[in-house]
């Protein structure tokens, strides 16, 4: 099992707009605009105002005798009604929310100023976070270019950026960015190899950098009609299924046992290559060619073996 934190700092804009224009997404019909908004204390007193003034003058006019009674009692309720309306309009906007306004059905404006805001009483808004989130896929269990089953999982690091196509494009940008994201992962999963097992091409384990930029163009290229920026994305499990993993790890072993005897003999090579030279240059012995295929053949034998070999001392000769 493989477990990666290699971050992708983003695609470009080519390359995002090469996924999309392959994933056929279609443009959006709304962006985000600032809304009409103005300071929400100076209307949240002359609204508090207005309304003490009709309760006053409705007071008034139950205590009045004379001809001006229900008079005032109308304004009054007319005036508090006013005040209240007033007070209506009055939005509170959290750090890292935004609030989206409609008029009518209608789009007007974002408001993404923090702090209390006065917008018309008669419009809706609805909360929209703008936060930084994580979504992490689950394990999914997945067929790679060679058809072996494997198991991958990744997360996104994503944040709303457009406010308007968040809200109006798409029917829940949450559930979209889920299911979008998945679907990359199954689509990466399935584009490329495990492992490259020595061909001269990308793989999931061996080129997680290159992999995870891939991963996060094309995430980007299916959300962006949702108005969500995609910050990073990684893998964070790459293994093989449980059922050919122990088939998958003999397989490596054999390969790792290959490639560490070859880097073992090159070496033994070497080394025999420098005693003989050694021997030549400082006259130590003359060895003819049948002598020097001995000497060569011993020194691979001790080298070579994987476990340490029992010399045998040559008492006579060197030619028994």
């Amino acid at each position: 099992m493989w477990k990666g934190s290699t971050m992708s700092q983003g695609p470009t804009g080519d390359e995002a707009a090469e996924a999309s224009s392959q994933l056929n997404m279609p443009t959006p019909k709304v962006t985000e605009r600032a809304a009409v908004a103005t300071a929400g204390m100076p209307m949240a007193i002359l609204g508090t105002a207005i309304m003490l003034l009709g309760l006053v003058l409705g007071v008034l006019g139950l205590f009045d005798a004379f001809d001006w009674r229900w008079p005032l009692l109308v304004i009054g309720v007319l005036v508090a009604s006013g005040g209240g309306l007033l007070l209506h309009g009055l939005t509170v906007v959290d750090p890292g929310e935004a609030r989206v306004v409609q008029f009518l059905g209608r789009y007007t404006g974002t408001i993404r100023t923090p702090g209390l805001r006065w917008v018309n009483p008669l419009t809706t808004r609805r909360k929209i976070s703008t936060k930084i989130r994580n979504h992490e896929t689950g394990v999914n269990k997945v067929n790679d270019l060679n058809g072996s089953p494997i198991e991958i999982t990744a997360v996104v690091v994503w944040q709303v950026e457009d406010t308007a196509q968040a809200v109006f494009e798409v029917d829940d940008f949450r559930s979209f960015v889920s299911i979008q994201t998945e679907t990359a992962v199954r689509h990466i999963a399935n584009s490329y190899p495990y492992d490259a097992q020595g061909e001269d091409r990308l793989s999931l384990r061996d080129n997680a950098e290159e992999i995870t930029s891939k991963l996060s163009t094309e995430i980007r290229a299916r959300v962006g009609a949702a108005g969500v920026r995609v910050i990073e994305s990684r893998l964070t499990r790459l293994a093989y299924a449980p059922e050919i993993a122990s088939a998958m790890l003999r397989r490596q072993q054999a390969s790792a046992v290959v490639a560490a005897r070859k880097q073992i003999v090159n070496g033994a090579v070497g080394m025999v290559e420098l005693a003989l030279n050694r021997l030549e240059e400082d006259e130590v012995v003359e060895l003819d060619e049948e002598r020097k295929a001995s000497m060569v053949s011993n020194l691979l034998v001790v080298l070579c073996a994987d476990r340490d070999t029992q010399p045998i001392v040559n008492t006579g000769t060197l030619y028994q």
